[in-house]
């Protein structure tokens, strides 16, 4: 543990990450592209239907003594979290590294909150601040058009990212505090205009995200029960994406880690610094990468998509086969998310710690943990895991969606070349040092 300056920044590796690779960078991309397609190789071993469909449908139940009481007090908590960022936000000191909603935002919530969410288990619908107070006012029950679908939770999704990159949001507590209020008066307009449910399970980008995550976690809530299940396995169960939207938002997802991590690179501050000196605006820059590099994932999906169908000869639409297999997806996004944002989190937790303790005074400095230098290779580890996890779970959903033996493996070809690509380019950004998103 030292004392020292923490940058509280919601984007990269977090304050301490400078990840080396001791082998040529070509070695290290090309072996974890390997890895991925030995983990391929290995899943289609696996043709018993009977084992797959046992390992998937494995789960224990265990009922929840005083669960409203539980539920009560993670809502009572969550709405204090949510005074807490706009009191401390404005009044507290303005120095994102000794503020304690920045720190409790970025360090707690979207990373150590999120981190439980995919590892254990999701309880945010009883924390979302925002649904407590919905679920408090009248609505008025307004229908919502069926053709939005769930697009724009991809845009807020999308924009919010933005936001975080572009802003001072992640470092500035006053900002911080004008954007979580201008998200609650959207949020809270929302669901009176077309009731809470509707609202937070089609529209809201941060409870869709919570949701999806929830899905890679061990437990899940059931009734008045704790479900206990095999991490990823609950990805492979039907319904879990219905439309190309929440296909297109599971992608949404899958870029916007990307995204975060990528403009953090010297790789990206190289390549931007010719086009902002061409006179093109920094913000502009950021957000045409950010919608062109989404437009691209989600082609690249369609592609890998279309050759599956032609390659498994099936009767199943490529729309079908696109929801089916977005699903696992998801463990692609979490993975890189723990490899994001695990460092960070663990660095600044006592930052955290010491700035709620007394969070309207100013610190010159704020203890800081310092992590060994192994400790990076966690992070590739969790992109590799995430990707093997995703390759698995594909493989269930093919054997539950093709008759044939070879049908369900062939399909998976095109799947597995995008995940190997993916895997590469993930590894490649992961061991980048880490610098602040350039002329923003």
């Amino acid at each position: 543990m030292s004392t020292g300056s923490a940058a509280a920044h919601g984007a990269a590796l977090g304050a301490s990450s400078q990840e080396t690779v001791a082998v040529p960078t070509w070695l290290f991309l090309v072996t974890g592209g390997a890895a991925i397609g030995a983990s391929f190789l290995l899943a289609s071993l696996v043709t018993d239907r009977a084992l797959i469909a046992a390992v998937h449908d494995w789960r224990r139940r265990v009922l929840i003594p005083g669960e409203s009481l539980l539920a009560s007090v993670l809502s009572l908590v969550g709405v204090v979290g949510l005074l807490w960022v706009f009191v401390v936000g404005v009044v507290g000191p303005q120095r994102g590294a000794s503020n304690a909603a920045v720190l409790l935002v970025w360090v707690g919530w979207w990373a150590g909150f999120t981190m439980s969410t995919y590892l254990v288990g999701s309880v945010w619908p009883a924390l979302n601040p925002w649904r407590t107070v919905a679920d408090s006012l009248p609505s008025l029950d307004r229908l919502y058009p069926d053709r939005l679908g769930a697009w724009p939770s991809v845009v807020g999704l999308l924009a919010l990212i933005w936001i975080e990159v572009v802003s001072p949001v992640a470092g500035d507590p006053r900002t911080l505090a004008a954007v979580v209020a201008g998200y609650t008066v959207v949020t809270l307009s929302g669901a009176i205009a077309y009731g809470p449910d509707r609202w937070f399970e089609t529209v809201d980008p941060i409870a869709r995200v919570f949701r999806y995550y929830g899905r890679l976690a061990p437990l899940s809530r059931e009734g008045g029960s704790i479900r206990l299940r095999l991490p990823g396995t609950a990805l492979s169960e039907t319904r879990l994406v219905d439309g190309f939207d929440e296909v297109g938002f599971v992608i949404a997802l899958v870029w916007a880690t990307t995204y975060d991590g990528f403009v953090a690179t010297p790789a990206w501050e190289s390549a931007a610094t010719p086009i902002v000196d061409a006179g093109v605006p920094p913000l502009l820059l950021y957000l045409v990468v950010l919608v062109a590099g989404y437009l691209l994932f989600v082609g690249v999906y369609l592609l890998g998509t279309r050759y599956s169908r032609r390659l498994a000869g099936t009767y199943l639409s490529t729309a079908t086969l696109a929801r089916r297999f977005a699903p696992p997806l998801l463990a692609i996004a979490a993975g890189y998310h723990l490899a994001h944002y695990l460092e960070y989190f663990l660095s600044l937790a006592p930052s955290l710690v010491a700035t709620a303790t007394t969070p309207l005074a100013l610190r010159e400095s704020v203890p800081v943990l310092v992590l060994p230098g192994w400790f990076d290779a966690v992070a590739l580890a969790s992109v590799l895991l995430g990707h093997v996890l995703a390759i698995w779970t594909a493989h269930a959903v093919a054997f539950d969606s093709f008759p044939g033996r070879l049908q369900a493996i062939r399909s998976q070809y095109p799947y597995t070349v995008v995940m190997v690509l993916y895997t590469v380019s993930s590894l490649f950004i992961v061991s980048q040092p880490t610098v602040e998103p350039p002329f923003v």
